[in-house]
């Protein structure tokens, strides 16, 4: 299993939207979350909301067999449930998950598990 994680930008004044979708996702909608989360192929996935001097981020971290497969999936998906969290993401942070992701991936620096 391989793992990715990005940080996405909350934009100003998003945070309560934020948990909100991380609540909707985790409570309501939850068994379309993990429909969706098969779907694409993410085995893990963990949201944390970080503040920062720069402004808040979303981190995020994945496991899947081929975390790029899995974003593709998701960016060209019309799935009803699809369409929604990528418009939630949009709302929250601006980052538009029907294009690819731009930029390197993330670089793992450090990694121990005990």
């Amino acid at each position: 299993m391989n793992s990715f994680s990005v940080a996405f930008p909350v934009l100003p004044g998003k945070e309560q939207a934020g948990r909100k979708f991380a609540e909707t996702c985790a409570g309501p909608r939850r068994n379309e979350c993990v429909e969706y989360l098969k779907r694409v192929g993410i085995t893990k996935e963990t949201w944390h909301l970080q503040s920062t001097p720069m402004g808040s981020f979303v981190l995020v971290y994945i496991e899947a067999a081929d975390p790029a497969k899995s974003f593709q999936i998701l960016a060209e998906s019309k799935h009803p449930f699809d369409v929604w969290f990528k418009d939630q993401v949009m709302q929250v942070s601006g980052q538009d998950l029907n294009k690819p992701m731009q930029g390197t991936p993330s670089e793992q620096i450090f990694n121990m598990s005990l």
